[in-house]
């Protein structure tokens, strides 16, 4: 990425992907999207590599969700957090679920693969 800025739209734009129904349940994006070591800890409180949670999203309820708060942080010109709010309900029902997220990102061959993702539940603001 050529600086900061291009940098979170590309990562906005990447999470905002991982969370369109379509693509959770393909495996062929999500073997693109999640690196070989990828760790999730659920706002569930479950643990998931990246087999399990591409199994796991297979056969998830769809939901819609919408971000507020997104910020990335450079650790590397290699790695980056990424941190925000999640407001998502299954599309049958009207209540909201909020959470704090985490990521964390790297890049390898020019490509960007989540390596964390955490899902904290919290209050709506």
């Amino acid at each position: 990425m050529d600086n900061k800025e291009s940098l979170r739209q590309h990562l906005s734009r990447l999470e905002k992907h991982l969370m369109q129904p379509e693509v959770r349940r393909s495996p062929a994006e999500l073997r693109k999207l999640l690196a070989e070591e990828f760790v999730e800890f659920g706002s569930s409180g479950q643990v998931y590599d990246r087999k399990s949670i591409i199994e796991a999203l297979s056969i998830e309820s769809p939901f819609t969700c919408s971000i507020e708060d997104f910020s990335v942080v450079s650790l590397s010109p290699q790695l980056a957090l990424v941190t925000y709010r999640a407001v998502c309900s299954e599309n049958d029902n009207e209540s909201s679920v909020h959470s704090l997220r985490s990521s964390i990102w790297r890049q390898v061959d020019g490509e960007w693969q989540m390596v964390f993702h955490q899902g904290t539940p919290t209050s709506a603001r």
